[in-house]
């Protein structure tokens, strides 16, 4: 889910220089449970890491109607409250946890928070969103030009103007006309009075996944929000497949889109998902330690210690230390407990950078050469600082192995990217990000090797990719119709 701002923004500065690519968002839904608040609150708890901004609920009962609760911040924090629940009844609800994609950190409003909600002449629908739509400025126009009055700054709110003026008999029919009008990435979760609804895009680039716990159904974004409420993975939604379960008819599947071949985020398995989440069939953990061993594969060093930049480079680093042989430890140490508003961010706060999460466990470190195995470099500030750490706790060497290829490219399917300049691999070979990180040697794995990693043995194929990879490869699936109004520039022959 995300914005839709008149020009490119940069990417957002965090108060403590968290160098990282945003994940999108987080959704959750589920039907035929009593008190489905509690459970879509659990939900998101589980997929709080997908979006710590802000999130909602929308619930529906018989008796009463729709019920709905918006709230920044964490889920933890907000829908924990006895208070706040009770005020939340029904046993159908959806909800949905939200990081801005598109440059408006720092001023959303409450009204930017999904679910969004919609009365029709056939009833009410709410609608959550993970993705982005890259043809929202044009639908936009479109819509305001045909009278539509949009409440908030949200890409996805497009979505329930193109429903409010279909002409079809009921609300699926109308979600399916207005989605075959969406260009971009859309994994989305929707409910009536009656139905959970659940849509992936053709390409199926955003995960969503089919669960059943007691007599009742759950949409979510990731396997590991099924476990957290004891419900049984059954399948994933497949691309371009859209699923309706109501109490009447139980569970119908539907292929509203053309079919096309599809093109799952590959992030996903790099950084995006929790490592205990199936994707496509696979553990993430699994697929993570296969990496760091393509990595060492790949990129051999002479080293004392194989150190991983947690959290999310553990498995990559505990691979690469098993294919290599060299030892795994923990050589810097993760403060659990400081939250994202731990403290004011004065200029001297600014200035400790990455030591307010990070500390280096001097005793293993000083006076070995050390390999630390990082997601990814994007800007590279915070890698710079871990580097200095590391030294300052007297190691002899610093070697950086990267989980994933170069990202060179913004992503405009729903991830948080600075723009293309912002990205040191836009503008640096690999020997000149290794001079600007000033380590002693700086290596990636390889699309190849990523590919072969998430189980495509022969690599990737180079006239239809089997991922979405465009933040490495500059390929981009769909079109970013938007992007190339605002001046753009696709990947040329040359590049």
């Amino acid at each position: 889910m995300s914005a839709a701002p008149e020009t490119l923004q940069p990417f957002p500065a965090h108060p403590f220089d968290d160098d990282k690519l945003r994940e999108e968002c987080g959704v959750f839904g589920v039907t035929g449970i009593a008190d489905a608040a509690n459970f879509v609150a659990l939900g998101l708890h589980a997929l709080q890491h997908r979006g710590q901004e802000a999130g909602g609920i929308v619930t529906h009962n018989q008796g009463t109607g729709f019920h709905s609760a918006r709230r920044f911040g964490y889920v933890r924090d907000n829908f924990t409250s006895a208070k706040l629940m009770e005020t939340l009844p029904g046993d159908l609800a959806i909800g949905h946890v939200r990081y801005s994609t598109a440059g408006s950190k720092g001023r959303t409003e409450i009204r930017d928070v999904q679910p969004f909600f919609g009365e029709f002449s056939m009833g009410g629908a709410a609608i959550a969103h993970n993705g982005n739509i890259t043809n929202a400025n044009a639908l936009r126009r479109e819509l305001i030009d045909r009278g539509s009055i949009f409440q908030s700054s949200s890409d996805s709110e497009c979505i329930i103007h193109l429903m409010a003026r279909s002409l079809q008999r009921d609300i699926p029919e109308r979600m399916k006309d207005a989605l075959r009008r969406v260009e971009g990435a859309f994994s989305v979760v929707a409910m009536t009075r009656t139905k959970l609804i659940g849509v992936r895009d053709p390409l199926g680039v955003r995960p969503l996944v089919l669960g059943r716990v007691g007599g009742g159904w759950v949409l979510s974004s990731e396997t590991c929000a099924l476990d957290i409420i004891g419900a049984d993975f059954i399948r994933e939604i497949e691309p371009g497949e859209m699923v309706v379960i109501s109490p009447e008819r139980g569970l119908l599947s539907y292929r509203p889109f053309e079919a096309k071949r599809s093109r799952f985020c590959i992030f996903e398995h790099v950084y995006f998902s929790r490592p205990d989440s199936i994707l496509g069939g696979r553990s993430v953990y699994e697929t993570r330690r296969q990496i760091g061993v393509e990595l060492a594969r790949e990129n051999p060093v002479e080293a004392d210690l194989v150190c991983p930049v947690p959290d999310s480079g553990t498995p990559a680093a505990i691979g690469y230390s098993q294919e290599s042989g060299i030892p795994y430890a923990m050589g810097i140490i993760r403060n659990q407990y400081m939250g994202r508003t731990f403290i004011e961010p004065t200029e001297q706060i600014r200035n400790m950078g990455v030591r307010l999460k990070l500390n280096v466990n001097r005793a293993l470190i000083a006076g070995k050469r050390v390999i630390l195995v990082d997601d990814s470099v994007v800007r590279g500030t915070t890698s710079r600082k871990i580097k200095e750490m590391i030294l300052d706790a007297g190691a002899k060497e610093v070697h950086f192995r990267i989980a994933s290829p170069p990202t060179a490219w913004p992503c405009f399917y729903g991830v948080d990217t600075p723009q293309r300049e912002k990205l040191l691999a836009a503008t640096m070979s690999e020997e000149e990000m290794r001079q600007h990180l000033a380590v002693d040697s700086l290596k990636f794995i390889s699309l190849d090797g990523l590919y072969r990693a998430v189980g495509e043995a022969e690599g990737r194929a180079a006239d239809c990719p089997q991922y979405c990879d465009a933040c490495f490869s500059g390929e981009y699936p769909v079109e970013p119709a938007d992007m190339l109004e605002r001046g753009f520039k696709l990947k040329t022959a040359a590049e």
